[in-house]
């Protein structure tokens, strides 16, 4: 076997997610040497259930694909130990994931007149992303529908679905309320006889992520190579540029090298390494001169709410299939998209919510306590019935006191201090008001009360910008400062948009391999590897 640590590659890409996967198969198509580090192992085709374990035990967590340590959480001035829903081994976090690709509204972006943003404009405009959207679209074989409200609905590589039809109904049910429904877009190729594999590992491969449309794709090219169980330590960078990396493998410490460097650790994650990264040229961490490396941290609130739509009899399994954007952005306010789970009401979702709450209540400490739940979790799931969950992803904005926070001590624990604003909160309330409107044909129930943050959707951490003084990278993605390194994950993005982050990251991803294989494109013709 190579030697993987003995050559200088052309790139070295930190993660495999998302945004590591996307970027590393770009940059091996177009000739690059590409190296993965990955932190946690691969686990191959393996089929495990869900990502969140109940257990804080970190041999257990890594063999089953999760973050290996609880994140140590500061939420509205209360420390609370969270799973955080965050992956380590190869495809990261969206090895589990659902599955959800939808392009962010050209608003987002741009933030026109007609559309404000209270924290202004992305140095690239939608488009400029919008070849990437559609590349990311092919990458991710997305299917669905087009979303009726777009003036320039994207058209995408795989035909839609068949639809459930409880799911049919409903729809009929909001098209006569007024909506606008449409099939969510869905990074799955749905292989015959494969089981519904969202918030799951998928066995057979048919649901797209950073593994299967990244990383083995780029493998498979012949120029690019895995290093999984390595766990990056220390970022060596000088005044302008990364040297090496500093990392451990099975006890090992090792030495690893590139013309290149990408970062593609999370939004929490890659904070981290930047801000431990500590040396003489950079005393505060890595792209930290101006103390913004971590801050600005934002997540999306979920408004999970329970419809009794009817008709699910003789239906196997639950159908992730409806979106709609109606309350995107509604009387100057900017709330979100509203989308089917993929999820009933059932003993496992009903005992998730009541463990998360649990986990921020006063009696967190008293774990045994938490096995009490499952009886009262079981009786509601028994009154409830088979109620299609909705969730409505509603944006947050960007605070710089929402940040990172690292140990110094322990590299594998992540940690992050966030305050409910008041702004987030009177959105909050507006937004549910509106879901309940929509909802209003049929019986609904919201699944809880208090903000429900979405802490599998950290970005904004590393924020991208023109100016070095209130961003962290630049337009490129490139760290203001370092001429090597670059970022690829959730943390780039200045505000967190109204629908999940990952169709954004993979466009992003591919967008920066561009700009990453434009500038080896000189040095790759002088040694004959251009074809």
């Amino acid at each position: 076997m190579e030697d993987l640590t003995a050559r200088i590659w052309d790139v070295i890409v930190i993660g495999t997610g998302i945004g590591g996967g996307s970027v590393g198969r770009l940059l091996a198509e177009r000739g690059l040497s590409v190296l993965f580090v990955e932190k946690g192992t691969d686990l191959g085709d393996s089929r495990i259930e869900g990502l969140a374990i109940d257990t804080a035990d970190p041999a257990a967590r890594a063999a089953n694909g999760a973050w290996p340590r609880l994140i140590n959480a500061e939420l509205d001035g209360t420390t609370y130990q969270l799973d955080g829903m965050i992956g380590a081994g190869v495809g990261g976090t969206s090895a589990y994931y659902a599955a959800t690709l939808e392009r962010p509204e050209p608003h987002d972006l741009d933030h026109s007149n007609a559309h404000p943003h209270p924290t202004g404009g992305w140095p690239v405009g939608y488009e400029q992303m919008r070849p990437w959207f559609e590349k990311a679209e092919t990458y991710f074989e997305i299917s669905g529908e087009p979303d009726p409200l777009d003036p320039i609905p994207a058209n995408l590589p795989a035909p839609p679905r068949a639809l459930p039809a409880s799911d049919a109904a409903l729809m009929q049910d909001l098209r006569r309320a007024g909506m606008h429904p449409y099939q969510t877009h869905m990074a799955a190729r749905f292989v015959p006889g494969c089981l519904s594999c969202f918030g799951q590992r998928c066995p057979k491969r048919c649901k797209m992520d950073g593994r299967t449309a990244g990383v083995l794709p780029a493998l498979a090219t012949g120029r690019a190579a895995l290093l999984d169980r390595c766990s990056v330590s220390q970022i060596q960078a000088d005044a302008t540029g990364v040297q090496s990396l500093t990392c451990r493998r099975d006890g090992q410490e090792l030495q690893l090298r590139a013309h290149r460097y990408v970062l593609a650790g999370g939004g929490l994650g890659s904070p981290s390494l930047l801000l431990r990264s500590k040396n003489e040229y950079w005393p505060d961490g890595l792209g930290n001169r101006n103390d913004l490396v971590g801050r600005n941290l934002m997540f999306h609130l979920s408004e999970i709410i329970a419809i009794w739509a009817g008709r699910t009899k003789g239906e196997s399994g639950a159908s992730r299939s409806i979106s709609m954007r109606d309350l995107y952005y509604m009387q100057g306010e900017r709330f979100g998209t509203v989308q089917s789970m993929g999820l009933v009401a059932g003993y496992g979702e009903i005992l998730h919510a009541m463990n998360s709450r649990f986990d921020r209540s006063p009696l967190r400490k008293l774990r045994p306590l938490r096995l009490g739940l499952r009886l009262p979790a079981r009786v509601a799931a028994q009154a409830l019935g088979q109620a299609k969950l909705f969730v409505g992803v509603l944006e947050d904005l960007p605070y710089a006191s929402n940040r990172v926070l690292i140990d110094d001590k322990d590299e594998d624990l992540l940690g992050f201090q966030y305050t409910v604003s008041d702004e987030l909160q009177r959105r909050r309330a507006a937004f549910r008001q509106a879901m309940r409107a929509a909802f209003r044909p049929n019986r609904a129930m919201f699944m809880g009360q208090a903000p429900q943050l979405n802490f599998a959707h950290p970005c904004g951490t590393l924020r991208f910008g023109d100016d070095p003084a209130t961003s962290v990278l630049d337009r490129d993605c490139r760290v203001h400062g370092l001429e090597n390194l670059y970022v690829t994950d959730s943390s780039f993005m200045p505000t967190s948009n109204g629908v999940n982050p990952s169709l954004t990251i993979a466009a992003n991803a591919l967008r920066v391999a561009d700009r990453i294989a434009a500038s080896m494109q000189p040095r790759l013709a002088a040694s004959g590897q251009l074809g």
